[in-house]
Parts: structure tokens; C-alpha cells; sequence
């Protein structure tokens, strides 16, 4: 069984890595050039320098830790190899291997990294993780290049894995398929403290996105206070999106019902102040108000699709239920604007409310449903007599 032991990419550096099976260093002293201009000794120390060195987002820093932990592990595990012993078909290797990582280095349920049955994986990763997975990966190898760490980088003639990508937006649910999602997690048994909190949470979760298209982690990012009214029967969502750019979206009546019921589950006063800056979206687990990562409210959505597509099922409507499995948060996002923008709401409306930086990304979501498209011309070539 490969050793799994947390490797930390913070700011402060520990004296070693040890394994905890058998108490092997898994560090070692490779800085090649006499006049390199970095401290770092040792692959770890190098990693996190890198982290430290990009002014990133928090959210930036945070993927970057978990791809350089999977990818330092299997550097250790599987190659066996440190960074300057790594060639070419080393991380050709590593790139075929984020496609379809070995069972034991799988688990479906995310434990903590302190947990021994924590696991790097989830599954295999789509084309476009595995593309930001070796993103991390080339600047790591880039910059230990450019540091005098490394002689050479080999990660410099590694092809970046090809993200398949559209100019119109597809992945997006009907209003029937939101509205069954939404009936189906409202219906969720609550039998215990933490189930109840749990189901009116995720129900707040699925009307949040849906209703104001925003990203997932500037709803995770949000606080309590983040919602408020300026007294004039308006009620305003405020985010920070990218770039740290901050906006303000509209919350409508359904929103601010979930709000209440969310908050009343949780042992909160129906409305919050201001200056509340209790994260909006809690842990249904812990005992003190604390916020859940982005990864676990996207989980959380997913289990309502997936619910929902159970019920879709047994309704005998597949499509509906096999589109719901694909289905996350960010679709919702896709969902609000394509149907907005298909009933006549202006283009610089969504692009404001949506924080897009350009307009033409806003039009992407102006077009019909494929069913729409089906129904006009298909009923078009009916009326006329055509076939």
C-alpha cells in the first residue's frame, strides 16, 4: 500500500517528512547549482517555495497544494525517482496515470488528510483536471529550472492535455430537472439534528445557484452578512469573483425563504446583520458555525442531482435522470443565464451579474435549447406539409 502520509505545502517548513509505516525520510538534498537562487534543499521545500513565490488567491494556493502533494507522492511511490531524476516518459507516465489512478489510490469518500484512510483520488480525472494537474506540475518543474534548482525541465516538452471546449453552452438543466432536484432534497429524511441541518443547507445550496448564477466559491466565500436589504424591499447578494472583483447580485423572495429555513435549521435568528460575518454556507457536522470547503458544496449538489435523477428514473424519464448524473453546481450557474438570456433579459444585464470580463463570453448563453430548435422546425416542417 502506497504511503499516504500528509505532506505540508504551507508557509512553515517542518524539519522532515516521515512516513509513518516505517519512518523513512522521504526527502533528500538535491539543489544542483552552485549558484542557484533559491534555500530550498529538498523537493518539498522547493514545492512549497513555489506556492509562496505566485501571489495567488487562496483558492489558487489551495489546488496547487493538492495537485504538488499528488504528484510529490507519486514521484515517491510510484517513479521512485526525486525531480532531478524524472525524464520525459517519467511524466508522460504521471500523465497517463492521473487518467486512471490505481484502487488503492482511490476513495469515494473524502476522508481528511489526517485519516488513514485518506486517498489522493476520487476517481480518474476528466481531460480538463488532468490538463490543470500537469499545469501545476510544469510550473513546479519550470521554476525549479529557472531557480538553479534543476539543470534542465522536462516538463518543458510534455503536451498539455487538450480540454475539449464549445462556444455554446450545453450543460445546463431544464427547469423541470432543477425543479424535481429541488423537490427531491426537500423531501430528504431528517430523522437526526444534523440530517435536518444537512437537508435545508443543500436545499439553500440548489436555490442559491440556481437563482442567482453565481460561481461556486463566491457562494462558499460568502458570510451571512453578505445578504441584506437597503430598506427598499430589494434584497442584494454580495460576492467577491474573479479577480477579486466585487459584485452584487439580486435575491429573490425563494432565496430568502430557503435563507430563513436554512438559518432556523442551524439554531440562527431568520435574518442575519450586516455585519454578521458567520460563513453563509456551514458544516451541517460541526457544533460551532464553520464553513464548508468549495469541494464538499459541490459534493453536496451532487448528491441532490443524484437523487433527483433516481426520481427521475422512476418516473420513467431517462433523459432527465441521465443528464441530472452529469449534472453540478456550475450548471445551475450555465442554467440561470441560458434561461435569462433566452427570455430577453439584455446581454449587458448577465454579463454585470454574471462577473464576466467580456461580452462575448455573456453571449455564449444566447440561444435556444436544443429542444426549442427541435420543436420550431420540426413543427414548422409539419405545418407546411413537408415529408
Amino acid at each position: 500500500m502506497p504511503d499516504f502520509t500528509p505532506i505540508d505545502l504551507g508557509p512553515a517548513a517542518p524539519d522532515a517528512i516521515v512516513s509513518a509505516e516505517s519512518g523513512r525520510l522521504h526527502v533528500k538534498m538535491y539543489r544542483v547549482a552552485d549558484d542557484a537562487i533559491t534555500e530550498a534543499g529538498t523537493d518539498i521545500e522547493l514545492a512549497r517555495e513555489f506556492i509562496a513565490h505566485g501571489e495567488l488567491s487562496a483558492k489558487s494556493i489551495q489546488n496547487n497544494q493538492k495537485e504538488l502533494f499528488r504528484f510529490l507522492t507519486w514521484c515517491r511511490e510510484e517513479a521512485h525517482k526525486t525531480l532531478a531524476q524524472l525524464n520525459l516518459a517519467d511524466l508522460n507516465g504521471y500523465k497517463e496515470f492521473l487518467r486512471n489512478p490505481p484502487p488503492e489510490w482511490v476513495s469515494t469518500t473524502k476522508w481528511p488528510r489526517s485519516d488513514p484512510r485518506y486517498r489522493p483520488f476520487t476517481g480518474p480525472l476528466s481531460d480538463a483536471s488532468r490538463r490543470q494537474a500537469l499545469i501545476a506540475v510544469k510550473g513546479l518543474l519550470g521554476f525549479a529550472e529557472q531557480t538553479g534548482y534543476l539543470r534542465r525541465n522536462p516538463g518543458a516538452l510534455v503536451r498539455n492535455v487538450r480540454a475539449p471546449s464549445s462556444s455554446r453552452i450545453t450543460r445546463y438543466l431544464t427547469q423541470g430537472a432543477i425543479a424535481l432536484a429541488l423537490q427531491t432534497v426537500s423531501a430528504r429524511p431528517a430523522e437526526t439534528p444534523a440530517a435536518l441541518r444537512r437537508r435545508a443547507r443543500d436545499r439553500f445550496l440548489l436555490v442559491a445557484f440556481a437563482h442567482t448564477g453565481a460561481r461556486l466559491n463566491e457562494i462558499v466565500g460568502a458570510v451571512m452578512g453578505s445578504i441584506y436589504t437597503e430598506g427598499n424591499g430589494r434584497w442584494w447578494l454580495d460576492v467577491v469573483g474573479k479577480g477579486s472583483k466585487p459584485r452584487r447580485l439580486p435575491v429573490p423572495p425563494d432565496m430568502l425563504d430557503a435563507l430563513r429555513t436554512y438559518r432556523e435549521a442551524f439554531g440562527l435568528p431568520p435574518q442575519a446583520g450586516r455585519s454578521d460575518r458567520t460563513p453563509l454556507v456551514l458544516s451541517s457536522r460541526s457544533r460551532v458555525p464553520a464553513r464548508i470547503t468549495d469541494e464538499a458544496a459541490s459534493e453536496a449538489i451532487k448528491a441532490v442531482f443524484a437523487d433527483a435523477a433516481l426520481a427521475a428514473d422512476a418516473q420513467g424519464d431517462g433523459d432527465t435522470a441521465a443528464t441530472l448524473r452529469h449534472a453540478s453546481a456550475h450548471w445551475l450557474r450555465h442554467s440561470m443565464l441560458t434561461n435569462h438570456a433566452n427570455n430577453g433579459v439584455q446581454l449587458k444585464t448577465l454579463q454585470d451579474t454574471a462577473g464576466h470580463a467580456s461580452i462575448a463570453t455573456t453571449a455564449a448563453y444566447l440561444h435556444k435549447t436544443d429542444n426549442e430548435r427541435y420543436d420550431e422546425i420540426i413543427g414548422s416542417a409539419s405545418g407546411r406539409g413537408i415529408l
